[in-house]
């Protein structure tokens, strides 16, 4: 697997914000957003061992498969390679691709181009949809044009060199949506505000 980075912190968003958990960033993406804070185009190529022995000095047992696009490069049999060594896995999709089978949790982020795709590539549903939200981005579609989700959030998309300056329009944006929504839930990206690595 060509991996882009490792990292042990917190989650920052999403119903699971604030657990400790083992980020295992892969490279390549197939959509190209002009938000991602990813520069996900090189790495270092790492056989299922090479990865076991480099997340094992963490104590946390929550592995997040992230990217870039992880359903480019994450199996089934990957999945069951950590699922037998007792690690809790989640992936963060874009929802264009369908995830590998014996995941433990899903989250969805879906962008413009995985939209016609959601109940294909997710027939049981997900974990939760976290929709990014801009202050000119397009708002999700209604929770009843989606597959099921234990949590439909809207996360604002944060702006500036780094990405790390909250956009008061898009805050905006969310809190009048979900005011007018209440099956939505705010989701602010804590590692963007306390700055966890």
């Amino acid at each position: 697997m060509l991996i882009n980075e490792i990292f042990y912190s917190l989650q920052g968003e999403g119903v699971h914000m604030g657990k400790a958990s083992i980020f295992i960033r892969l490279s390549r993406c197939n959509l190209r957003c002009s938000f991602c804070d990813t520069e996900f185009d090189t790495g270092t190529e790492m056989t299922l061992e090479e990865l076991r022995d480099a997340i094992a000095p963490y104590p946390g047992r929550r592995i997040i498969w992230t990217g870039g696009e992880p359903t480019l490069q994450l199996t089934a049999e990957t999945v069951a390679y950590f699922k037998a060594l007792g690690y809790h896995q989640s992936i963060e999709t874009n929802g264009t691709r369908r995830p590998p089978e014996g995941l433990d949790y899903i989250t969805c982020s879906p962008k413009k181009e995985a939209m016609t795709l959601l109940h294909r590539n997710f027939p049981n549903g997900v974990g939760e949809f976290r929709f990014p939200v801009g202050s000119s981005a397009d708002l999700p579609p209604a929770v009843s044009e989606l597959p099921p989700a234990g949590a439909y959030l809207l996360s604002p998309i944060f702006v500036g060199e780094t990405q790390g300056e909250a956009d008061s329009a898009a805050i905006e944006l969310c809190v009048q949506h979900i005011l007018e929504h209440p099956e939505w839930q705010l989701s602010l990206q804590m590692h963007k505000l306390i700055h966890i690595p």
